[in-house]
């Protein structure tokens, strides 16, 4: 008996032929806001439901006569350890400067495509692990179906009814258990359950079973761009069934008349570290399987759901609800250009929340463009690491929205591009410390790759680093800052040694350099000091700056940074009154005027170096810059656009916008982001647009409602972060502040703002103040500890 690639397409075509299922009421979703359901399985991958553990990805199709269950691990990447860098790059680099200090832009960019470009030019993609598959013999005529995903509870189920059994499927990913696990049960009193488990896989596998409960999937990673493939990985199924009878084939296993069937799913992989995949996945696959097949069932799901709600349960979103809230959720996606649906955007919120929670945890991979799911083995850019906004913006929601404990991966990703960086810093650069360009992939290249047009952007790890910062500054917890403080003050030493003086005003600048992924002039992006590697290095060195001066470290180190500092290019105000993208007043005569990225209002978010208060004139440059470029873009451009719009303070245009984004072009079925395809980021992004609206925290500062939007006149908000370990929780009523409590973490000042009125305050570590408006504008009332 084989459950085999052939049975797997039969098995989505029965997903698709039950999409002609009838509409059950959704009659409680008022009881359960954190939910997605349907009325029909999926169809395709962005129809199906995710799970994730951090490491473990499932995507959950919810089939009835079969059922297809995706499945990933955060290590399994094409190719293996490798080094691309060019020999010919020092050289090139210095050639290609001088050909650009000189205004020879085309000859300057086919110079560093000649010379700089990494060997091979194309990093390595994540891969699919493959699929389990559940065939259920003798499934017809079946009804009142629904199938959900429960974001608190982190569990896919689908529920339908044949006759008049129920039939119940449930998938968890367990983070403490180290598993998916599957359980399979009816209403019946017993022997109800009958089905065959197998194995398929789009890799160099192969596929046995072993004794007659376990099946297993041993295989290899494919090679890729001349780079030869070395992941083995590991997947065993463990059958665990009460009652009926059992049947073993040469590759499955079938199941007939049990009560109840529970599969636990393992999966592992040789990887250790970009330089070492020498692990042995069998070893380790084989005591999570032991460990969780001693646990059964109950208390499986109770770990798994009392970790997961440790995290989720943190933070609390309503903004009201309408009857839209009872239709599918598919629907609600599909008509909410014309729905008044102010839940869809607390589930949003919250599902974004879920995702980061599934794919990314202490220990773990960071979340890649996909976050953890992934089905084919050529995705979309690689599915790896962008680091000219994707990854950063993936990390945007996570303090804000207490999950700040899963920055951790993000923390050792730059720990190796340090050390893969130096390489490239004195190879590329003659330089000392780190640098890496704008992608990254499992084995941590930090090379030029794809083009000079896309790569030749050295500021990678500044906005890392200014990430990292962030969660320091939210946390304020100076063991972090101390792992982080090396890595900060190493980049600082590559960019001390790379800047030049520009030859029109003795700034220092970045030479070669682009402004991310844009044109200047036609098919050329290639540049000297573009505005955003100004802004990312005013904000690495200050923070460099403020670091070693809490640590009291590298003294003279800091004086030199200072200097450089003090001679960075300002922000300029181009002709048609926006903030220049370059260095020169290009921007009007840019090929894409209204290019996907907004690189050079780093500054205004997530940076705050341009602020409505303090430089006005800067601010409405921005807003002047944000009008230019329009509203419409990829997923996750939409979701910067909404962030800088919020931080304008401008309610409505900020609401527009993540109008667009909620749309059926903009949010897949799933609620996946489609950029299109498929990137997390957006989500994440989007996420944090959506918590800017409601409370920013820049510059000492907290700022309450600043972007509160005429559509949610009503709501309430538990638990957010502000910088400074402070907690916030909001209430408002018809669209004026009802109270806002804060929740001191850490001692220190901080200066509230409601609009016009402002309130400073002295926090002491462990008290509670509440704010109500007054006469006057703001009261602070001490609530003790």
């Amino acid at each position: 008996m084989s459950v085999s690639r052939r049975a797997t397409l039969k098995a989505g075509a029965g997903l698709a032929l039950a999409s002609a299922l009838p509409v059950r009421a959704n009659g409680d979703a008022a009881d359960h806001p954190n939910r997605l359901w349907y009325d029909r399985p999926a169809s395709e991958w962005v129809q199906a439901l995710p799970l994730g553990n951090g490491r473990l990805g499932a995507m959950v199709f919810g089939g009835i006569a079969s059922e297809r269950i995706q499945l990933n691990e955060d290590t399994f990447h094409a190719g293996s350890p490798y080094d691309g860098t060019n020999p010919k790059a020092g050289a090139g680099m210095r050639q290609a400067r001088e050909l650009l200090l000189a205004g020879k832009f085309k000859e300057a960019q086919d110079r560093a495509n000649e010379t700089v470009v990494a060997n091979p030019a194309r990093q390595m993609s994540y891969q699919p692990i493959g699929d389990l598959m559940l065939i259920f013999p003798g499934i017809e005529g079946a009804h009142d179906y629904r199938r959900e995903l429960d974001l608190d509870g982190a569990i896919a189920t689908t529920r339908f009814k044949v006759r008049q059994v129920t039939h119940l499927r449930e998938v968890i990913a367990s983070a403490p258990d180290r598993v998916v696990a599957v359980r399979l049960s009816t209403d019946a009193p017993s022997g109800s359950v009958s089905v065959t488990v197998g194995l398929s896989t789009p890799q160099d596998g192969e596929i046995a079973v072993e004794g007659d409960d376990m099946i297993v999937m041993r295989g290899i990673g494919p090679a890729q761009h001349g780079v030869p493939g070395g992941i083995r990985f590991e997947t065993r199924v463990k059958v665990l069934r009460e009652g009926g009878r059992q049947i073993t084939g040469r590759d499955g296993i079938r199941i007939e008349g049990a009560t109840q069937v529970v599969l636990l799913v393992a999966t592992a992989t040789s990887y250790r570290r970009f330089d070492d995949i020498g692990g042995d996945p069998s070893s380790i696959v084989r005591a999570d399987i032991a460990a969780a097949s001693a646990k059964g069932w109950p208390a499986l799901l109770a770990a798994h759901q009392a970790d997961h709600r440790k995290l989720f349960r943190r933070v609390e979103l309503d903004l009201g609800r309408t009857p839209s809230a009872d239709l599918p959720t598919d629907q609600r996606i599909a008509r909410s250009g014309e729905l008044d649906d102010p839940a869809l955007v607390a589930l949003y919120y919250q599902f974004s929340r879920y995702l980061l929670i599934a794919s990314s945890r202490p220990g773990t991979q960071p979340a890649n463009l996909q976050g953890i799911w992934n089905e084919r083995t050529d995705p979309p850019w690689e599915s790896k690491w962008t680091l000219n906004i994707n990854a950063e913006m993936n990390y945007w929601l996570a303090d804000p929205a207490g999950l700040g404990e899963l920055v951790e991966p993000l923390l050792r990703l730059v720990k190796d591009l340090a050390i893969t960086g130096q390489r490239t810093a004195r190879n590329d650069w003659g330089a000392r410390g780190w640098v890496t360009y704008h992608n990254t992939d499992l084995w941590r290249q930090a090379t030029v790759n794809s083009s000079a047009f896309y790569g030749m952007w050295p500021m990678g790890g500044a906005w890392l680093l200014n990430t990292l910062w962030d969660h320091w500054d939210y946390s304020r917890d100076r063991a972090f800052l101390a792992e982080l403080y090396p890595l900060m003050a190493s980049s600082c030493q590559f960019y001390l040694d790379a800047l030049v003086p520009h030859p029109r005003t003795g700034e220092w600048v970045m030479a070669p350099s682009n402004s991310p992924e844009n044109s200047h002039r036609p098919g050329i992006s290639i540049a000297a000091g573009p505005a955003m590697d100004s802004q990312l290095l005013r904000d690495l060195f200050a923070h460099t700056i403020e670091a070693g001066e809490l640590l009291a470290r590298d003294a003279q180190l800091r004086a030199e940074i200072a200097a450089k500092l003090a001679k960075l290019p300002p922000d300029r105000i181009g002709k048609a009154g926006q903030l220049q993208e370059w260095f020169e007043d290009w921007d009007m005569d840019a090929p894409e005027i209204d290019h996907r990225h907004v690189s050079h209002l780093y500054a205004l978010y997530p940076g705050e170096q341009i602020t409505l208060r303090d430089t006005p004139d800067l601010a409405r440059a921005a807003q002047r810059s944000l009008q230019i470029r329009g509203d419409d873009a990829t997923g996750w451009g939409i979701g910067w656009r909404i962030n800088l719009w919020a931080r304008l303070e401008q309610r409505e245009r900020a609401y527009k916008v993540l109008k667009m984004l909620l749309g059926p072009s903009r949010t897949y079925p799933n609620m996946f982001d489609a950029h299109p395809p498929f990137q997390i980021d957006g989500n994440l992004g989007g996420a944090m647009g959506i918590g800017q609206m409601l409370m920013q925290s820049y510059g000492g500062g907290i700022h309450l409602l600043p972007a509160l939007p005429r559509y949610w006149p009503s709501g309430r908000l538990r638990g957010m972060r502000a910088r400074g370990n402070i907690g916030v929780d909001l209430a408002w009523s018809a669209g004026q502040l009802s109270e806002a409590v804060l929740n001191a973490g850490s001692s220190g000042k901080v200066r509230v703002h409601r609009g016009d009125a402002v309130l400073d305050l002295n926090l002491r570590a462990g008290e509670r103040v509440r704010i109500v408006p007054d006469a006057a504008g703001l009261k602070a009332q001490r609530l003790g500890r």
